[in-house]
């Protein structure tokens, strides 16, 4: 079929990056919506692709490493433990390795639609944050959803209300600056929303979410040249208003806090109750059970672990099973989960960039000593969404659920265009058609 020049440019520009604009509404109603958009831009890239037999776009070493890793990934399958439930989560885990070019493309040939980016993440963190709070001051959101003992929003019972806003912040944060190249230019709405945001993480009472967004403040404190000020600024403010929340209605300050001491068996009041007395568990008894579990896995089958998404399907048996908390769809660690399903191979490949990371970012903060910095500010904040990911230390979630592959190689694509020759400030060049 022959397609004029601005049916082309509807069909395979306006519609992809339109979708792209629009996922982190997707995401508030969950993966299917937000999956769909990933495939259908990643399917009209490749037949764009195809149409004008020009695969160059993808003669990019990120692109490379992802397809040795995605063939790794194939060939375990097959080889380990198959299950039709792995081969179809290895087969089409393409998907994000070509979304991450498309995106980047996209932007390279016209950088202006990432306003629109911008804008749409920053009507969901305006909505979510107003609901948010007005659930937790008065036990149910705007549309009637009431809050049990954590505050979700348009979550529901997923409760990843602060998962989504932890994650999504460091994107917000960095494409603002970007946005807003002039800092006196930040609206003072903005400026709370960011403020409001992060106070909601602590009363969603999401945990990992609250690691990672100090995590988060703590790398633009050191990594950015210009951010510092703001930063310290939106923290500050921050903690004053958990304070005087903690102080009125301890509720989420007991989950954050009180919560997780008991749970690490850390409260010398449960100690005494406990038949486990000298035991100090990692994160919680059920997250610790997870972990011997995954090792064990691992230690059995170090080479190339039990398969893509099977320590569910390894869990209870009976070398694995420590007990009856050690069952789980996965175990809640990335890097355990890496190390049980595929093994030392796979693993290696998660952790070369993590090396990787920590490398450029060494590098990027002594060179901002002599005030020539590696990476641009809304870089780093674009980095450190990334980071997040591959902190090791931490509870996580699945590390190939579809949902959060997305906010995994979402700002992937952000990134390489960032670090491309083509550096935004140029005008775009508009000639993809």
């Amino acid at each position: 079929m022959i397609f004029s020049s601005a049916q082309e440019n509807f069909i395979f520009f306006r519609i992809p990056v339109t979708l792209f604009s629009l996922i982190p509404f997707f995401l508030i109603t969950g993966p299917f919506l937000s999956d769909l958009s990933v495939s259908i831009i990643s399917i009209l890239f490749l037949i764009y692709c195809l149409k004008r037999n020009n695969f160059s776009y993808f003669n990019h070493k990120y692109f490379y490493f992802f397809l040795i890793f995605w063939i790794y990934l194939i060939m375990n399958t097959l080889i380990n433990n198959f299950n039709l439930d792995s081969f179809k989560i290895s087969f089409f885990y393409f998907r994000y390795g070509v979304f991450v070019i498309a995106i980047a493309t996209f932007l390279k040939e016209d950088y202006e639609f990432i306003k629109y980016f911008f804008y749409c993440i920053l009507i969901c963190f305006t909505i979510l944050t107003l609901d948010g709070f007005y659930q937790y001051f008065t036990g149910e959101n705007i549309i009637g959803w009431t809050n049990s003992i954590r505050t979700s929003s348009f979550f529901g019972d997923e409760k990843i209300l602060g998962s989504y806003i932890s994650r999504l912040w460091p994107i917000f944060f960095g494409l603002t600056i970007f946005i807003f190249k002039e800092k006196k230019k930040l609206s003072s709405l903005i400026i709370l929303i960011f403020i409001l945001s992060e106070t909601l993480i602590f009363l969603s009472g999401d945990r990992t979410a609250f690691f990672n967004i100090n995590l988060s403040a703590i790398f633009v404190i050191l990594f950015s040249q210009k951010l510092l000020k703001l930063r310290l600024i939106t923290l500050l403010s921050s903690i004053l208003i958990l304070i005087i929340i903690s102080v009125v209605s301890p509720t989420a300050k007991e989950r954050v806090f009180d919560q997780t001491i008991s749970q690490m068996n850390l409260d010398s009041k449960n100690l005494n109750k406990n038949k486990e007395k000298n035991s100090v568990y990692i994160f919680s008894r059920e997250h610790n059970h997870h972990y011997i579990a995954a090792l064990k896995m691992f230690l059995d089958n170090k080479v190339l672990g039990v398969g893509v998404k099977n320590f569910r399907n390894f869990c209870d048996e009976e070398e694995f099973n420590i007990s009856d908390y050690t069952c789980s769809p996965h175990p809640h660690s990335t890097y355990m989960q890496l190390l049980s399903e595929i093994g030392i191979v796979g693993f290696l490949f998660i952790l070369m960039i993590f090396i990787i990371l920590n490398y450029k970012l060494g590098v990027h903060w002594i060179k901002c000593l002599n005030n020539k910095p590696l990476f641009k500010d809304f870089e780093v904040c674009l980095l450190i969404s990334i980071y997040l990911t591959l902190w090791p230390i931490i509870p996580s979630g699945n590390f190939f659920n579809n949902w959060l592959n997305i906010i995994y190689f979402y700002p992937i694509g952000i990134i390489i265009w960032a670090l491309s020759d083509n550096i935004a400030l140029k005008k775009p060049t508009k000639n993809l058609y």
